[in-house]
């Protein structure tokens, strides 16, 4: 007996899944390696449920991991391939943050670019993650766009390009940190691609406090001790600086006003 075959549908892939697809196959030839650290975060988050304003957990990991990522030179630096292999280091500090967009009934996924969160109020950071969640996406994601536009072989060509570039500008093109998770849809992606020397993800916060942190970084740049070290930092920062600035949010008058940088 005959048997039947149900019919298969293609589509053209769009600027923005062919954008996704060349980040993706770029970053597959980093070697990049994770490392998890279970972190206690329950006095962390009696802080955040006290805030009179909402502050979600992106916010306070961007500026926690922004204040590692200040501290550690290792952390701002990337390899320049070549027959003299170099690491190129950078004083500026940007955070490639990774959003979910709904437009039309697609999915989108997006890289908002945040200059300095490590000094940054954590206001001004949930302020600029609503935005990019909500504000059109010429205006927070124009650059993104542009490349979406251009033909595939010529967007790989700016993407390796500016993968392999000494040039100032490399992290406000790339960032110097990126940080990706769905700890809010109530998964765990603690692998992901990036195209920066680090990237943060973490998972929903358990009953107890408990949160598993995953750190992946380039091995062409950093090794694994480093990496656990600034996670332990950051369970530091996390459990000391931003319970204090969360706290003054709770109770400005009896705190102080909340300190732009730790």
């Amino acid at each position: 007996m005959a048997q039947s075959h149900s019919p298969v549908t293609t589509t053209i892939c769009d600027g923005n899944r062919s954008c996704i697809a060349d980040v993706a196959v770029l970053a597959g030839k980093i070697p990049l390696f994770p490392v998890d650290r279970e972190c206690q975060l329950a006095e962390l988050a009696a802080a955040r449920a006290a805030c009179r304003q909402r502050i979600g957990w992106a916010a306070i990991f961007l500026k926690a991991y922004g204040l590692v990522v200040r501290q550690t030179p290792a952390l701002r630096s990337w390899f320049l391939p070549g027959l003299r292999p170099r690491l190129a280091t950078t004083e500026q500090n940007v955070a490639t943050v990774a959003i979910n967009r709904l437009e039309e009934g697609v999915e989108r996924l997006c890289w908002a670019r945040l200059d300095r969160p490590d000094e940054r109020p954590l206001t001004d950071i949930q302020q600029f993650i609503d935005e990019c969640g909500c504000k059109p996406l010429a205006e927070m994601f124009k650059r993104q766009l542009e490349l979406e536009m251009l033909p595939g072989w010529l967007r790989r060509t700016v993407l390796r390009w500016n993968l392999r570039s000494a040039s100032p500008k490399r992290a406000a093109r790339l960032g110097t940190f990126s940080l990706s998770t769905l700890a809010g849809l109530g998964a765990d992606n603690r692998f992901h691609p990036t195209l920066c020397t680090s990237s943060l993800a973490y998972g929903p916060l358990a009953a107890d406090g408990r949160c598993r942190v995953t750190l992946i970084a380039d091995h062409r740049v950093v090794d694994g001790a480093l990496v656990a070290r600034s996670l332990m930092r950051l369970e530091e920062l996390l459990q000391q600086e931003l319970v204090t600035e969360l706290r003054q949010l709770a109770d400005p008058v009896a705190d102080g006003p909340p300190s732009a940088a730790a």
